[in-house]
């Protein structure tokens, strides 16, 4: 994406919307121009009048001015400012809302395909870059522009020789700022490089802290977080040093024009082609020239900051799901509940040419009880996924009643559908929000029967506020079994035709299974229910068994016809009876 199409595009997205109030700051910029401009060639009349001829009316008159012009610069300055940093804060929550939308939005796939802390850099260290260019770039555009266009008339007005000497140093200024603001680029670019892999090492370290304390490697981790900081340590600090770079080019350059000017000045005075107060009112501006220029010179950085940014961010709102919603599409209606896999294959895309399903082909029947067994990796939860189209197939189709699910409405699919993982998701929220996120609109009468029918009233009781309780972070505070639990009342919640059980009940004892497993049977009772299971009791009650290996249907029927036809099947069945 080159600059001009990052420029339109936020222009267009954003700033657009603010425009007038824009504007407005571009009219306090010009009264604080005018009143910079103003104080310095009130220096001119002040010095000839009051000092020279000693004119006793304009000694009350001209402080009076110069204190007008100081008051409007402060009050113009603080509502130009106020008002960017207003806009600014405006586009940073657009942007940041536009980019949230975008993450819930995503493909599953997209979203796995990049680590979480590296999403959490980009909507925060990246986004605050191009608040930034807003803010102070833009504004300074507006401002110190302004200023430095009048000034240059106060020092023309004064003595053309003298202003054209002054101007040299503006080219100069403008060659350090634009190599200064390509270096400024790359830089930023390696600082939200080492922003995202700290944001991602502190989500793991979250993440796995009970393990690092079980496997004693704090000392390892200490270490390991010490480069990660000292990484994006020396990366701000690059940064500021490219950003400082300007100020002793500007010294320097600043201290040669000024030795210049007053030599030649000098010689102006002598020869008397310069008065005394021009020369005065021309240092005055020039001197109040040099904080624009210098501003001016920054700008260059921030906006190459910001486009960088952008860079990084504007694909990521752009991002096109593979998985289409279909809205206007029409709305799946279910009779039988049939669920048919049509020559299904599928390969994540960073890897096509690894085939996690291979040509499946089989027929699911409405209102019964399909197992799917086989060891790990043979491609199970894959092919549960591809129900309620989390993935799409790369070739093939999946169908429910005939209907081909990639050609109706989505929301309609997943309204029939409700999942029980073994990796049971809960949010950082009570445990009636927990619930209720499965049916929003839910009473809490139909709530706390679902809990009842997954035995979550249980243990919910017990709790220091019942429902009413935050249960931390992906339910951080509960056990397994009812952590696991609770995903099952979501279920019985929803109350949806397609069940799709991933090792539901793995995560409980005995005597806790064998109660979920009757709420299960209350739960599945007379629907479409696809459940991976190792657990016997739940392969024994399927109505079907497909047996899975490396992605591909090995074998297929009842419990006793596989115990006979499928050494697959009867080697996976001993296996299960000896971990039993």
């Amino acid at each position: 994406m080159n600059t001009k199409t990052i420029i339109s595009r936020i222009y267009s997205d954003y700033i657009k919307k603010f425009i007038y109030k824009i504007i407005l700051a571009g009219v306090f910029s010009i009264l604080v121009a005018g009143s910079t401009s103003a104080t310095a060639w009130l220096l001119d009349p002040a010095i000839e009048k009051i000092f020279l001829e000693k004119d006793k009316t304009l000694i009350y008159l001209i402080p009076l001015a110069i204190i007008v012009a100081f008051s409007t610069k402060g009050i113009a300055l603080y509502n130009a400012k106020m008002i960017m940093i207003k806009v600014s804060e405006e586009v940073k929550k657009m942007i940041q809302v536009n980019m949230l939308n975008s993450f819930i939005s995503a493909d599953t796939e997209t979203i796995e395909n990049k680590h979480t802390g590296k999403y959490i850099s980009n909507l925060n260290f990246d986004v605050d870059q191009i608040t930034r260019m807003l803010a102070e770039a833009f504004l300074s555009i507006f401002k110190d522009g302004l200023t430095l266009f009048g000034l240059l008339l106060v020092m023309f007005f004064q003595n053309w020789k003298l202003s054209l000497i002054a101007i040299i140093m503006i080219p100069l200024a403008t060659i350090t700022a634009r190599k200064l603001g390509k270096r400024m680029g790359k830089v930023t670019t390696e600082a939200q490089e080492k922003s995202g892999n700290l944001n991602r090492y502190l989500v793991d370290l979250f993440k796995n802290h009970k393990i690092i304390k079980i496997f004693q490697r704090e000392k390892f981790e200490n270490e390991r977080s010490e480069e990660y900081v000292n990484q994006l340590k020396e990366k701000s600090v690059k940064i500021a040093s490219v950003y400082l770079r300007s100020a002793p080019i500007m010294e320097v350059l600043t201290g040669l024009m000024i030795a210049l000017l007053i030599f030649y000045s000098g010689k102006l005075i002598i020869n008397g082609e310069l008065n005394i107060n021009n020369f005065f009112s021309f240092l005055a501006a020039m001197m109040l020239a040099y904080q624009p220029v210098k501003s001016l010179t920054k700008v260059n950085v921030s906006i190459g900051q910001g486009l960088s940014a952008a860079r990084r961010i504007l694909p990521i709102i752009d991002t096109k799901n593979e998985i289409n919603l279909n809205k206007e599409s029409k709305n799946l209606k279910l009779t039988s509940g049939d669920i048919i896999f049509d020559k299904v294959n599928f390969a994540y895309k960073s890897n096509l040419e690894n085939k996690v399903l291979k040509n499946i082909s089989i027929k699911i029947n409405g209102g019964k009880m399909t197992a799917l067994v086989g060891h790990s990796g043979s491609g199970k939860s894959t092919l549960l996924n591809m129900i309620p189209r989390i993935y799409n197939p790369t070739s093939g189709e999946v169908k429910v009643d005939n209907e081909n699910i990639s050609s109706i409405n989505l929301h309609s699919l997943r309204r029939q559908i409700s999942i029980v993982d073994q990796n049971t998701t809960l949010f950082d929220d009570t445990v009636l929000n927990n619930i209720k996120y499965a049916q929003p609109d839910a009473s809490n009468e139909n709530i706390y029967e679902a809990a009842k029918l997954s035995m979550c009233d249980e243990f919910i009781n017990k709790l220091e506020k019942g429902f009413e309780t935050k249960i931390g972070e992906n339910g951080v505070k509960l056990s397994g079994g009812e952590r696991q639990r609770l995903s099952i009342a979501r279920a019985f919640l929803k109350k949806s035709r397609i069940i799709l059980l991933d090792e539901a009940t793995s995560s409980l004892d005995s005597e806790t299974e064998e109660k979920i497993q009757k709420a299960i049977d209350k739960l599945i009772h007379n629907k479409t229910t696809i459940v991976i299971a190792h657990r016997l009791s739940t392969i024994l009650n399927s109505d079907k068994i497909y047996v899975m290996e490396k992605g591909e249907i090995k074998d297929s029927g009842n419990h006793e016809d596989l115990l006979i036809q499928s050494k697959a099947y009867k080697s996976f069945y001993q296996k299960q009876i000896k971990s039993h």
